[in-house]
C-alpha cells in the first residue's frame, strides 16, 4: 500500500499491507489499523489507531515495534496495557512542580513562593500535562508570551522548567530516549531569540549626601534605624544583617555563615565602634527574649524583610538599602587609596579566577578594617569628630604612608 491507495480505500474490507499490518473499513465507512499475529498458538489481533490519527508511516512503525515484542517473547497486547497503566501514574507537570518546590532549599518562604508562581501562573498550558508528554512546542507555546514582554523572569521560567523535567527523568516518570524540551543550548536557542537583559542598578545615594543622611538616621530612634545604621557601616546585605545573632560576633569581627551569603562563602566582617554602638543601642530590654542582633516585632523573630526600608520611605529618601553599597563602593574608588581587591573584598564580591583566588588564601581583614573605619569616619563626619584618621584613606594621589 502507500498513501494514495489508503486514502482512495473506502469500500468496507480487510487490506493488507504485509507483516501483518490491515487497513480494516468497516460497513460505516470507519477506518482503522490492525496488526493481527499469533500468540501462543492462539490468533490476536491488535488495533493501531484510525486513518486519521495515524498515517501509514506511523502505523508500519507501530507494526515493527509489536513484533519486536513478539521476537522477544512478549505479547504486544500485553505490553501495551503494562505501559498505559504505568502511564497512569506520571504526574502532571503542576502537581510535580508544586512537589519539587517543596523540597527545594531556598532563601526564604517568599523565594519558594516566587518559584512556585512561575512554575503555575505563568505556564497555565503545562498544568495538566504528564510529565513524560511534554514536547518542546509546549515549552515554546508556554514560553513565548513572555519571552519578549518580561525576558529575565522568562529565561528563569525556562530554567525552572528545565529543572523539574530532569527530576522527572531521574524520578523514572520519564523513559527511553530522551533530551529535555526545555534545555536552552543547542535546542531552545535555535528556536527563541536571546533574551535581552536589562542591568538594573538598585537606586543608590551619592556618598557626597551621605554625611547629611546619617545626622538624619541618627536623630530616628528604633530597632529599624539603627539596623539600617549597622548595615550602612558594615556594607552589608540585608539578609545578611537580619538573621546576624550575638554568637557570630566575637570582639570587633562579625563573622557571618555561608548559609547567609549571596556566594555561599563564610564572610568576617571588621567592625568600627560605631558598628559595635549600633548593635548595643539596639539591645532590648532586660527580660526581653533575643535571638537576633536587631529584634523583630514578636519576641524571638528577626527584623522584618521591609522594616529597613520602611525608615527609607518614612525619610523620604528614594533609595534602597541594597544602594548603599554602591554608595561605599563608589566613595571608596573615588576618594580613597585603597586597592580594588580590597574594596571588592569588603563588599564580599570573589576577587579574581579560581587560580587567583587558591593563592590568595587570606580575606586581607586588616585591610578592610582601615577600610572600614575611613568609611565611618566618612560617614559621621557631621555626627562626630573623626575617629580613626587612617594615612592609607587619603585620596590615590597621597604619597604612601611613613
Amino acid at each position: 500500500m502507500n498513501a494514495k491507495s489508503v486514502a482512495a480505500t473506502k469500500a468496507a474490507g480487510r487490506y493488507a499491507d504485509g507483516s501483518g499490518l490491515y487497513l480494516v473499513v468497516d460497513d460505516k465507512g470507519n477506518r482503522r489499523w490492525s496488526f493481527v499475529f499469533q500468540y501462543g498458538g492462539k490468533r490476536k489481533e491488535m488495533g493501531l489507531g484510525t486513518v486519521e490519527d495515524v498515517d501509514l508511516k506511523e502505523a508500519r512503525e507501530a507494526r515493527d515495534a509489536a513484533r519486536k515484542h513478539l521476537v522477544a517473547g512478549r505479547n504486544p497486547i500485553e505490553v501495551r496495557r503494562l505501559e498505559a497503566a504505568a502511564r497512569a501514574e506520571v504526574p502532571e507537570f503542576g502537581a510535580y512542580a508544586n512537589k519539587i518546590v517543596d523540597g527545594l532549599t531556598l532563601k526564604s518562604d517568599k523565594h519558594r513562593e516566587q518559584w512556585r508562581r512561575t512554575l503555575t501562573d505563568y505556564l497555565p498550558g503545562l498544568q495538566k500535562l504528564p510529565v513524560d508528554a511534554i514536547a518542546t512546542h509546549h515549552v515554546l507555546d508556554a514560553l513565548k508570551p513572555h519571552w519578549t514582554e518580561i525576558p529575565e523572569t522568562a529565561e528563569r521560567i525556562r530554567g525552572r522548567v528545565e529543572r523539574v523535567l530532569d527530576a522527572a527523568r531521574a524520578a523514572g516518570f520519564i523513559s527511553g530516549p530522551w533530551e529535555n524540551p526545555a534545555r536552552w543550548k543547542a535546542h531552545l536557542a535555535l528556536l527563541l531569540p536571546r533574551p535581552e537583559r536589562k542591568v538594573r542598578h538598585h537606586p543608590a545615594l551619592p556618598y557626597e549626601q551621605l554625611p547629611d543622611f546619617m545626622v538624619a538616621l541618627r536623630e530616628r530612634g528604633g530597632v529599624s534605624a539603627r539596623a539600617l545604621e549597622f548595615t550602612i557601616l558594615t556594607a552589608a546585605r540585608t539578609q545578611e544583617v537580619r538573621f546576624a545573632v550575638p554568637a557570630e560576633i566575637e570582639g570587633a569581627v562579625w563573622s557571618v555563615p555561608a548559609v547567609r551569603m549571596k556566594m555561599k562563602r563564610p564572610h568576617r566582617v571588621p567592625l568600627t565602634l560605631d558598628a559595635l554602638e549600633a548593635v548595643a543601642a539596639a539591645k532590648p530590654p532586660p527580660g526581653y527574649k533575643v535571638a537576633y542582633l536587631f529584634r523583630g516585632a514578636k519576641a524571638g523573630d528577626p527584623l522584618s524583610n521591609m522594616s529597613m526600608d520602611r525608615v527609607l520611605r518614612i525619610m523620604n529618601v528614594d533609595v534602597t538599602v541594597h544602594g548603599f553599597r554602591s554608595t561605599f563602593k563608589d566613595w571608596a574608588e573615588d576618594t580613597t587609596g585603597f586597592s580594588s581587591g580590597v574594596i571588592e573584598a569588603a563588599l564580599a564580591h570573589l576577587v579574581g579566577d579560581e587560580t587567583e583566588r587558591a593563592y590568595r588564601r587570606g580575606d586581607a581583614l586588616e585591610k578592610r578594617r582601615r577600610l572600614m573605619e575611613a568609611w565611618a569616619d566618612f560617614a559621621l563626619s557631621k555626627v562626630r569628630p573623626p575617629r580613626y584618621l587612617r594615612p592609607d584613606a587619603g585620596p590615590p594621589s597621597d604619597p604612601p604612608p611613613g
